[in-house]
């Protein structure tokens, strides 16, 4: 029901993930902005966890019959036939060319599609995880996506998805990991700025600035991990990881971030600034 005209950067077919499969050596994968799928599929009435596609970059698809999609996640121009729309919800009909580039702001936007994507289910998800390999294959160019049945009621108004914002310092709430005393003062992470790198995918994201202190200095045997998860490599600059991330990790987790700051970060752009603050729970 869809043809993939062009992908600028990557796509990525995405639901809510995998979890509890960490025994077995699978990460929980799923889209990387939680919350930006969940609005998408909330003001289509689907089911929560509906697939959908996370995407970064350049995105051009035409339609082969009438759909109702959502448009969440980074601020992207939706362009149907050429012509600018500023709507994120919108009735498309068949044979429309659906596109848009770069955000002006935000990294990932999502395509969310009244019923869902179809793909084979891997372990209860049809999710990519780019780190396994399980799921789905990136989609290309020349791709035809099938759109499942709508399960649910369609909306009866317009509900109006959130959206990323523009911010010159994003605040990353972040609870004290097991090994916070492992630094020479716990407070320092939340004390300095720290600026995104170039290093940064669906697995981790590297920050950069002042090193800091190790009060112990060796490493730890490889234990689990979570998304989240604010890693203290020898270097000194943290490392945040990302929903394709390894089950088990070799350096000290310092801090682990709240579910809302897993999702800002799935925004977070090259050069942005972040501090982080204490947060009181997980979700």
């Amino acid at each position: 029901m869809i043809e993939v005209l062009e992908v600028g950067g990557s796509a990525l077919v995405q639901d809510l993930g995998r979890p509890g499969w960490s025994h077995l050596g699978v990460s929980p994968s799923g889209a990387a902005d939680r919350g930006a799928l969940a609005a998408g599929n909330r003001a289509l009435g689907n089911v929560p966890g509906a697939a959908g596609l996370e995407v970064v970059g350049a995105f051009s698809m035409r339609v082969r019959t009438d759909l109702l999609v959502a448009v969440t996640g980074a601020a992207a121009p939706v362009l149907l036939d050429g012509v600018a729309n500023d709507a994120r919800v919108l009735a498309i009909a068949a044979g429309t060319v659906v596109s848009w580039g770069m955000p002006s702001w935000g990294l990932r936007v999502y395509l969310a599609v009244h019923g869902g994507l179809d793909a084979p289910a891997v372990l209860g998800s049809r999710s990519t995880d780019v780190l396994s390999g399980l799921g789905p294959a990136p989609v290309q160019a020349g791709d035809r996506l099938v759109v499942l049945p709508g399960a649910g009621p369609m909306p009866t108004s317009e509900p109006h998805p959130r959206g990323v914002h523009p911010a010159s310092l994003v605040m990353l709430d972040a609870l004290p990991g097991p090994r916070a005393d492992w630094l020479n003062d716990p407070d320092e992470l939340y004390r300095r700025p720290w600026r995104v790198s170039a290093l940064a995918d669906r697995v981790g994201l590297r920050l950069e600035g002042e090193p800091l202190g190790r009060a112990i200095t060796r490493e730890v045997p490889s234990e689990g991990v979570v998304t989240g998860s604010v890693q203290v490599p020898p270097s000194g600059e943290p490392v945040i990881l990302g929903p394709d991330h390894p089950v088990t990790g070799g350096y000290p987790v310092v801090a682990v971030l709240t579910a809302a700051a897993c999702d800002a970060v799935a925004q977070l752009r090259a050069g942005t600034t972040v501090r982080f603050r204490r947060g009181s729970k997980r979700q």
